[in-house]
Parts: C-alpha cells; structure tokens; sequence
C-alpha cells in the first residue's frame, strides 16, 4: 500500500471515528439509558471531524453511512410496524448528518465561531427532520434534558429548540477550544475566554431563568379536578384483530369504575381503546343489537352521576348504505369522545389532525394508487386492506363543569366561572409543538384551556411472545418528548397510553413520579409504567401563566432552519463559481 493510500485509510478512519463516537454519545443521552451529561459532548468528535482539510466527499459519505446506522439502529421499533416508513425516514433523515458535516467545515474554513455555527446549524437541522413526512420532532437534543426541570423552562421563550440550541453552543466551544489547545498559548487568548465567559453566561442565564420560573409557580398554580389515567397492555398485533373488542372494553370498564370510585371526576382512556365508531349520526343508523351502540349505552350509563369519561374510538361521516345494506363511511377518523355525568355524549368529539405516515395514512395513496397496491401486495404496510384515515382540523375544546371541591378558576375567555376546559392531542401530536400551541391560546392570545390530554397507543411498539408484552425505546422516549409541551405551553398534560407511559406531567415539565394515596395500582416511578396495565388518580394542577412561546411559536427554530438552508446555497454557489472559473481557465 503506497503512502497516499494510508492517508487515505487514515483520514477515513478518522472521519468514522469522529461520527461514530458522537453517534454513540448521541444514543446514550437519550431515554432510557439518560445519561444526559453526555449530550453537552455529543458533538464535538463531529465537530473535530469536519476539519477544512477533510476531502468534501468523503466526509459527506461517512457522516451518511453513520449517520443511517444511527437511525436504523435507534428507530429499531418502527421496522416490525412498516418496512418501508422506516426505511424511508431513516434514508431521508440521514442525509442531514452530511449536509450539517459539510457546513460544519465551511464554517471552520471561514474561521466562523463554532460557538455560534453550532447551535444555529443543528437547530436548523433538527426542525427539517422528518419534513419529508410532515414532522418527525423525535431524538433532539434537548429530548435528552428532560429530566433536568431547571433547565428546560427557557422552553416557554424558545421552545425544545432553545435547549438543544445551549448544548449545541456548548459543543461548539469546547470544539474550539480543543481545536486551539493543539498551541497550547493559543487557548488563553482573549478570543477564547470571550467565548467562554459568553456561554458561560448563556447556561448561566437559563439557569437562572428556570429557577426564577420554578419559585414563582405556587402563585400562578391552582388545584383543578381529580383526574384519572387508565393504562391497557394490549399489543397492536392482538388489537387489530377486532376479535377482542369486547373484552378489551370490560378489561378498561373495570378498571374505570375503579378509578370512579376512588373519586375521580375526569376519567380517561387510551387511544381507539373502544373498537367502535361512536359518532351519533352513525349510531342512529344501526341496528339495535349492533355492538357499537351497547358500546356507546355501556359508557352512557357509566359515565351518569358518576364522572365525566374521555375514551379513544374511531370517528366517521358522510355515511352511505350499500346494496348488502351495510354502511360505508365516507370519512374515517381517529377520534376522541366525551360521556357526561348526565348520561349522555357531549356534542363534540375531537378528530385527529396530524395522521402517522404509512401508520395511519399512506402518502401518496390518493395521487399515485398503483404505488398503494404494490405496498400492499408486498405486505409492507401494517394492514392488509384500505386503512387510510382522514385528517381532522378543529382544535376541540371539550368543557367540564366545576366541582366544589375544586379551587376558583379565573375564567377562560367568554367562558362562564365553574368550567374547566382541556384539549385533547392524539398519539404523535404531542411531539409536535404547533399542535399543542393552537390548542393553547385563542384569536385574542389568551388561554383556552386549561391541561391538555395525550390519548396514545403505544402498543404498535412492543414485543409480544411467551404471553408477554416487552416493551420498546420508544414509550420513555415518547414521554420525554410531550414534557416538553407541557413547558412551552404551561400546560399540565394527562396522558392515557396503552402499554405505557400513562402519567401526569405538570406544567413545568415534570413527569410526576406517584399519585393520590390509594388511588392507583402502577408503580410509583412513572418512568417504570410500560408493558404493563393499571391506573392512577391524581390532582390536575393548572397553570394560569401564557408564554412567550405560545403566543410566538417556533421563530428560533425557523431562524436557524432558515440561516442552515441559506448556507446550504451559499456553498452550492461558491461550489458551482468556482467550477465556472475552473472550466473557463481550462478552455
């Protein structure tokens, strides 16, 4: 082997080394290992990896072969689910490590502040995740905070954004300062303790801005209803039979009146637990025997001076008979239904707005239906028939009346004193921050509610053998996720989960560990309720402050998103002039 060629293999290890080292840091930060220290280094064997002398090629082509390992690796739990949404997010996904490493490089080319670059370039690169299939907000830096409630309370200014855009900054100094340690006078120059005095104060100010924000809660903090979160461990490969429809309704009716009767005024079960379209202008034109209305009677006479009871159905309109005399839905939704302490169904259901790709929805089922056929033929997605749902777009706000146990509540809007309002927020929408924020706030900027719901079905992300559910990455992954809405919004969040994690997370982001003495069967650690059924009944606190955030949404994601794109271009540019120039020089 020539002395070119052990360059080469050297440079190339190096490149390797560098990103598989981050990619490893990157997955033990995150839930469940959580050794969130890590994530404040994570990415600095990237940054050094992108050296101005690294070939542009090579570097772009091992950061995406580590890059896909990554996301193959760590989204292991959707491959059993579908073959080819996993396939295609992590192939998409990937392509983001090359293009960060890329302008990484740039920047230490241009002897731009790493310290600066950083954050702005992974913020940026994280909003675009999963933009192909309309938002995939999982595995973020900031995810890997969750746990640390201090620091995570500058995301009612910023968003989750925010906090992966401070350990982003601090990668990117302790990146320059190992650059310049290689002169060992270097690293005292007075550039270098400006950067660090500048992040210093940075982490300092978050700091002290989450405990300023912790101190002040018990004045904004008002004790709302008991509320309750039923828990099914059910597999989705059980489920989607239908063939235990019935004794999945027993299973969570039991363990509802359960919760009743140790007091709770909200009752809430997981997503599509109930295996019946619920929608009264459907039920009307059934049969009397038709299990879907001894459902909908079951929940009447339940919920009927007794408690108000939330449960996961599916939701459909625009019926139609067909010459077999059944019924066709012309619309099909994943729905959320509220029965009444007067027996009877509130008049508004919630209907999904943001539908899982290749889960709930094929993309592209409608433009291109032969490429659906052949997903079908080749058994690639979850079921074997027309599955596609239909994407709802009100923000529900169901309303619960006050209970003279409860303390006052300020009003909320037009709103009579004495009601209580919570939205409700389905599966993977409470990993999208817009979601959560229209739910949040009215025309006016003022609340609209007061807690929010997380209805999910987690059991599409298990393991079922031997009679037993194992459970996956993803169900303390997902937790960690929807605390921070909780933040952004100042809004408590109830979250019902088949096979986990059911919990409450108050407004601070902190998933509470407990519940009400003697009202409850799960483990006292939250983070330990997964592959397992039960229930808990707790106080819902409610939180009266409005953020920044908000009122003002994702600006610094899309501040990063936008300098990270317009870099892309500047290269792209640069890249192409100078390969004019070349052409023009040769001719």
């Amino acid at each position: 082997m020539s002395f070119t060629q052990n360059g080469r293999v050297r440079k190339t290890i190096f490149l390797l080394a560098g990103f598989i080292s981050s990619a490893v840091m990157l997955t033990l930060a995150q839930p469940p290992i959580s050794w969130w220290p890590l994530a404040w280094m994570s990415l600095v064997p990237f940054i050094l990896a992108c050296s101005p002398d690294a070939q542009p090629r090579r570097l772009a082509l091992a950061a995406y072969i580590v890059s896909l390992c990554y996301w193959l690796g760590n989204l292991y739990w959707v491959f059993p689910i579908t073959i080819v949404g996993w396939a295609t997010f992590c192939l998409y996904t990937a392509l983001l490590w090359p293009m960060l490493a890329l302008s990484l490089r740039f920047c230490r080319a241009k002897k731009i502040p790493l310290f600066i670059a950083t954050p702005i370039l992974v913020v940026g690169a994280e909003r675009l995740q999963g933009f192909l299939l309309g938002g995939f907000f999982w595995r973020f830096l900031a995810h890997s905070q969750y746990a640390n409630i201090t620091l995570i309370q500058i995301a009612d200014i910023f968003g989750a954004a925010g906090v992966s855009f401070l350990i982003a900054m601090v990668n990117g100094l302790l990146a320059e300062l190992i650059i310049d340690a290689r002169c060992f006078k270097s690293i005292f120059r007075i550039n270098n303790l400006v950067r660090t005095a500048l992040v210093s104060a940075a982490v300092i100010a978050a700091v002290a801005y989450g405990r300023w924000r912790i101190n002040q809660s018990p004045g904004f903090i008002t004790q709302g209803p008991l509320v309750a979160s039923l828990q099914s461990n059910i597999p989705q490969s059980v489920k989607k039979s239908f063939e235990q429809s019935d004794k999945l309704f027993e299973e969570l009716m039991e363990t509802s009146k359960a919760a009743a009767q140790a007091g709770a005024e909200l009752i809430v079960w997981p997503e599509t637990m109930v295996q019946a379209t619920l929608n009264p202008q459907i039920l009307a034109l059934l049969e009397p025997s038709h299990a879907y209305l001894a459902f909908d009677q079951a929940l009447k006479e339940h919920a009927k001076d007794t408690a108000y009871v939330l449960v996961g159905a599916y939701g459909g309109g625009k019926p139609e008979f067909q010459d077999d005399s059944t019924i066709r839905l012309g619309e099909r939704y994943n729905s959320a239904f509220l029965y009444r302490p007067d027996g009877t169904q509130s008049p508004q259901h919630y209907d999904k707005i943001h539908l899982v790709p290749f889960g709930e929805v094929l993309p592209l089922r409608k433009t291109v239906p032969w490429f659906y056929s052949f997903l079908m033929k080749l058994e690639f997605i979850p079921y074997h028939y027309d599955y596609s749902l239909d994407y709802g777009s009100e923000y529900t706000a169901f309303e619960i009346s006050n209970s003279a146990a409860w303390q006052p509540q300020a009003k909320l809007g037009d709103g009579a004193a004495g009601v209580c309002r919570f939205g409700v927020i389905i599966c993977y929408e409470d990993t999208i921050p817009a979601i959560a924020r229209r739910f949040a706030l009215d025309e006016r900027g003022q609340k609209r509610i007061n807690w929010l719901v997380n209805i999910s079905n987690d059991g599409w992300f298990v393991r079922f053998s031997g009679g037993k559910v194992h459970p996956s990455a993803e169900q303390p992954q997902h937790a960690a996720v929807c605390a921070f809405r909780a933040v952004e919004n100042r809004l408590a969040v109830l979250r019902s989960v088949n096979t986990g994690i059911s919990c409450l997370i108050d407004s601070l982001g902190q998933i509470r560990d407990g519940y009400t003495a003697a009202s409850g069967d799960f483990p006292a650690k939250a983070m330990e309720r997964k592959g397992m059924a039960g229930w808990f009944v707790d106080k819902m606190p409610i939180d009266s402050r409005i953020t920044f955030f908000s009122k003002y949404g994702q600006w610094l994601d899309f501040c990063c998103t936008a300098c990270f794109v317009l870099l892309i271009m500047l290269m792209l540019w640069a890249r192409f002039s100078k390969s004019r120039i070349v052409t023009r020089l040769a001719g």
